[in-house]
């Protein structure tokens, strides 16, 4: 997130975790490159109320943090309305096989 330092942020004695009790940080602070990869689960609201906590905590003083939630939330809304386009059975087996290989990372 730009050439700012990382800024970290302390959530507590707990690890962080979803909802659905999936560990998704294993760790007390969250970086910019943490909020970053978490940003999804918070827009879904897919985050305990801590870790929840803690990502705010940081964005409040994060503005890179804060802008690339903005955007999301910017590129969601311009979405939302368009029609669903149908991917080709080789487009959807191609996608499908990279998202589970960026899973395995």
């Amino acid at each position: 997130m730009g050439s700012v330092p990382e800024r970290e942020t302390v959530v507590g004695d707990e690890a962080v975790q979803s909802q659905k009790g999936e560990a998704v940080v294993d760790v007390k602070r969250l970086s910019c490159a943490e909020v970053g990869e978490h940003v999804t689960a918070y827009l879904d609201d897919d985050l305990t109320d801590d870790a929840r906590r803690a990502l705010e905590d940081h964005t409040r003083g994060c503005a890179d943090c804060t802008r690339h939630i903005a955007q999301f939330r910017a590129t969601i809304a311009a979405l939302r309305d368009l029609p669903a386009t149908p991917l080709s059975p080789a487009t959807r087996d191609r996608l499908l096989t990279a998202f589970r290989a960026a899973r395995r990372r």
